[in-house]
């Protein structure tokens, strides 16, 4: 579209150059082919001469309400007057009428422009996406990508959402086995059919909307809002294993609030900053309330050096009106994150996670720890870019009713679960549209239980939406 409206400066250089000039009427007004209204507003844009530009598209506009080029030129006239709303509407339709990927990707960088100096930056944000779809090079993606981020640094309103397609043979964490053993001891119980491994499909759905009430270059502060939607699919083979259960007893959501204070200790570039946090949420399994809570959380980050960083964390949280006396709980808990930026570009990451929960009910208190290792490579693999993860964890409930003796009695007796689990992840930026791109996950755990019931092993393959922004 550029190289269109230079052309038509030239062709109005040649048509003035050879003496040609447009028809006048008797009244002097002067009479135009649509040819050379196109040419003439294309040379009011170019010489400044915004008002004449506007009034030469309208009539091109209105001879032909499907010319793109009409509905651009007149975007850029609106533009140059300062109409931003009127300007970014034209602009929208120009990108609606053209199909020529170079001027949609004109278009749709006019209308972010025009979008965000009309106060909307989120609308600014969506077209910026839009031009992503139509970017002809690496380099303008780069261009497109630096951009976004600028917006989204400067848009109080803040989105995010996951998406994700998880094929399981353990979506409802099951154990191996129908029968249990306690230390060695066999279990007299048998547990239902679904209290073991079942294989299906998992969904979910993970977004996040916030709103940034102030901020400055020391401190902001942001309400948080983010729910996330999990729903499984029973296969063939786990509905025979167990008749009569559905996928939607496995299903959960979850939704939270959340008030945050982030502020820098010294010099805000310096990467020493810390936050608090409270928030407010429900925890829903299998289509009913499993349990409330509120919570609090805060910490403080710390610039080792150009390249690491360290991250320790501290949360509280209260659980009640659980339906579980088990998920009845106190829940307190630390963290520490460490992560470092290798010469070549490879990002290391290290975190350490303690929980210590108290339940209303002997099953529901235990104290747990994990650590995890994470290594995201900068030189892509094929057209991937590659990370892996490996956690190992211990998890010690003091006491729990076990299982039954011989006599049918409970047995009471303390469990120890130890689990290790990896994780492959492809992120395919390249195949990108509108900034978004696929994932690809290779997931693997297994849990070893003194109480067997709990031993379990999960390999499941993901597929998921990231954007590349």
């Amino acid at each position: 579209m550029r190289k269109r409206l230079t052309g038509a400066c030239l062709a109005l250089g040649v048509f003035f150059a050879t003496g040609m000039a447009p028809a006048q009427t008797a009244e002097n007004a002067v009479s135009l082919t649509l040819p050379q209204a196109r040419v003439l507003a294309g040379h009011a844009l170019e010489t400044g001469q915004p008002a004449l530009a506007l009034r030469l598209s309208a009539g091109l506009v209105k001879a032909n309400p499907k010319d793109p080029v009409a509905h651009y030129m007149q975007a850029l006239a609106y533009a140059g007057l300062n109409r931003n709303r009127d300007g970014r509407r034209a602009a929208a339709r120009a990108y609606r009428l053209t199909d020529i990927g170079a001027d949609r990707m004109r278009a749709a960088e006019l209308a972010a422009k025009l979008s965000y100096a009309e106060g909307r930056p989120t609308l600014a944000q969506i077209w910026l996406r839009r031009t992503a779809i139509h970017a002809e090079s690496e380099e303008v993606s780069q261009q497109i990508a630096r951009d976004y981020r600028i917006l989204r640094q400067r848009n109080p309103w803040s989105f995010s959402l996951n998406a994700g397609l998880r094929p399981s043979d353990n979506v409802n964490n099951g154990s191996s086995s129908r029968y249990n053993t306690i230390d060695g001891e066999p279990d007299y119980g048998l547990r239902p059919a679904d209290a073991v491994a079942l294989s299906g499909v998992i969904a979910t759905l993970d977004t996040m909307l916030g709103y940034r009430l102030r901020g400055d270059r020391q401190s902001a502060t942001y309400i948080l809002g983010r729910l996330y939607i999990s729903r499984v699919a029973l296969s063939d083979s786990a509905e025979a294993l167990a008749p009569g259960v559905s996928g939607r007893k496995y299903g959960s959501t979850y939704g939270e609030l959340t008030l945050r204070h982030a502020f820098a200790i010294g010099a805000p570039r310096k990467g020493n900053f810390a936050s608090v946090s409270a928030s407010l949420g429900e925890s829903r399994f299998g289509g009913d309330r499993n349990f409330y809570f509120a919570r609090l959380f805060g910490d403080r980050t710390w610039a080792l050096t150009e390249a690491s960083s360290l991250t320790l964390g501290a949360l509280a949280e209260d659980r009640f009106k659980a339906k579980s006396k088990a998920n009845d709980a106190r829940v307190y808990g630390l963290s520490a994150i460490f992560d470092h930026r290798l010469q070549g570009g490879n990002r290391l990451g290290l975190s350490l996670s303690l929980r210590d929960v108290s339940a209303q009910a002997m099953n529901g208190t235990y104290s747990g720890a994990s650590l995890r290792g994470t290594v995201t490579f900068d030189k892509r693999l094929g057209p991937a870019r590659v990370s892996a993860g490996l956690a190992i964890g211990a998890t010690d409930y003091p006491l729990i009713a076990a299982g039954l003796n011989a006599f049918g009695q409970v047995v009471y007796a303390p469990r120890d679960d130890k689990t290790i689990a990896g994780d492959l992840t492809f992120f395919f930026e390249e195949y990108d549209y509108a900034g978004f791109a696929p994932t690809l996950t290779l997931q693997a755990s297994k849990t070893d239980s003194n109480i067997s019931i709990y031993s379990a092993r999960d390999f499941s393959l993901a597929l998921g939406i990231k954007s590349t922004f």
